[in-house]
């Protein structure tokens, strides 16, 4: 059984999505600390000015610090939604495969959303279905978890019966193998280097795009360049 763990994110990026796939198991780190500048709540998208941020403004409250990311709150004070699906409309909507996903993207920022956590699941439950890849997700706010940092993620591992824990390249800097190891558990780093496609723009590859880019310009392709075209390497210590 092999278990993959990462934060929940806003139109991931296609390394994410390859890791999913490697699992039989993928657990979304939900109840964690949300943190300022990550990727839960803004990704990238490659527009006629570049590589342009959308960011989904939240309600904080004081509480950076303390606020998990399964209760952060979006703040829909700010029209948030209307400029994401203006900005994907104006940066794809000549792209091949534009047309083709349009009416869930117009629904999904039609929707009143409230939790960013919400949020996010919907739009990568929606590509993930995209790219054929059908990994069991768990919501990690769904379990009785008792335990922090490297004891968390190798109680999860546990808790699913994991002969194998794969992790991202990060994981080098701060997972305690040796924990693992005593548990039985093999660890493994996936480091994905980005597969280069065509954008509709005709310029220089730009790479580490929300996986939209991918899927406006590459339809059905997208899952053999996502997971056949791109170079993934994985170490075990």
């Amino acid at each position: 059984m092999i278990v993959s763990i990462n934060q929940p994110a806003y139109l991931p990026w296609l390394g994410y999505f390859e890791r999913i796939a490697s699992s039989d198991v993928h657990v979304i780190l939900d109840h964690v600390q949300f943190e300022k500048n990550s990727f839960v709540n803004r990704n990238r998208v490659l527009t006629a000015d570049g590589p342009t941020w959308l960011t989904v403004p939240i309600k904080t409250k004081g509480r950076f610090g303390e606020l998990p990311i399964c209760d952060v709150e979006i703040d829909n004070q700010l029209p948030w939604r209307r400029k994401h699906w203006q900005t994907l409309q104006q940066a794809y909507g000549q792209a091949e495969h534009f047309r083709e996903h349009a009416a869930f993207f117009a629904d999904a920022y039609a929707r009143d959303w409230t939790s960013l956590s919400a949020l996010c699941q919907h739009m990568t439950r929606y590509l993930l279905d995209q790219f054929g890849i059908d990994t069991k997700c768990v919501m990690s706010s769904t379990l009785n978890l008792k335990s922090r940092r490297s004891e968390m993620l190798l109680e999860l591992c546990q808790s699913f019966g994991a002969d194998e824990y794969v992790s991202g390249a990060l994981g080098r800097g701060y997972l305690d193998i040796k924990l693992f190891e005593n548990a039985g558990i093999g660890v493994s780093f996936r480091d994905y280097k980005h597969p280069a496609y065509a954008q509709m723009r005709g310029q220089e590859f730009v790479s580490h795009m929300s996986a939209v880019d991918l899927l406006f310009n590459h339809g059905p392709e997208s899952r053999d360049i996502l997971l056949n075209q791109a170079h993934v390497s994985q170490e075990c210590p």
